[in-house]
């Protein structure tokens, strides 16, 4: 086994303060270094934009639960989802979900888009399997369901592609995050090989 190709050690940080209770993760004993930074910097910009956007700081009613839930740690991929839960009143709280899926060898974060070759129908690729989830599984949607967002949220699970939906999207809240896990083998011929997605097919 590469160096390289083992799991990268995760450290989880408390933040407690007034109507905040704060988990989240930072990659820690990693080289190269720089890798590490970058990923770090990642995610704390990413909590830090949760918290902005769900209102904390602003609100003086804001009440905020975050946390996070580790998705993939493995052949340098490391993909992860950051949850923020915000309570200001009224009949339920909003919940915002953001992933970050990084190559752990540069430290690189990629966006959905990175995840396959330049000029691939990857948007139409996934909409027509999402489409069909979504008249399998009778999800009584708030809009028509067309396409995917370019830049939609994913996460990377073993050798799968987890595609969601926020809440609102495109159904009513009792739905909560709509997941479409999507084989990466349904995707093979348009995975860019050097991306993440890439490297889980590799093995």
């Amino acid at each position: 086994m590469k160096e390289l190709d083992r799991p990268v050690s995760i450290q989880t940080y408390k933040v407690l303060r007034n109507k905040l209770n704060l988990l989240y993760p930072a990659v820690i004993h990693h080289t190269p270094l720089t890798a590490q930074k970058a990923m770090n910097k990642a995610i704390v910009d990413a909590v830090n934009k949760q918290l902005h956007d769900q209102g904390y700081g602003q609100n003086p009613m804001t009440d905020v639960t975050a946390f996070y839930e580790l998705k993939n740690n493995q052949r340098s991929v490391l993909s992860l989802s950051l949850i923020n839960y915000a309570f200001s009143g009224g009949a339920h709280g909003m919940t915002l979900q953001k992933s970050l899926t990084f190559n752990t060898e540069t430290g690189k974060s990629y966006t959905l888009a990175e995840q396959f070759k330049p000029g691939s129908d990857y948007i139409g690729r996934i909409s027509a399997i999402v489409a069909e989830e979504i008249k399998r599984r009778d999800i009584t949607l708030l809009v028509d369901f067309k396409t995917i967002r370019p830049d939609q949220d994913y996460y990377i699970a073993d050798k799968s592609i987890v595609i969601y939906f926020q809440l609102y999207e495109i159904a009513a809240y009792v739905y909560g995050f709509l997941y479409f896990p999507i084989s990466a083998y349904a995707l093979q011929d348009i995975v860019a090989e050097d991306s993440p997605l890439g490297l889980m097919l590799m093995g």
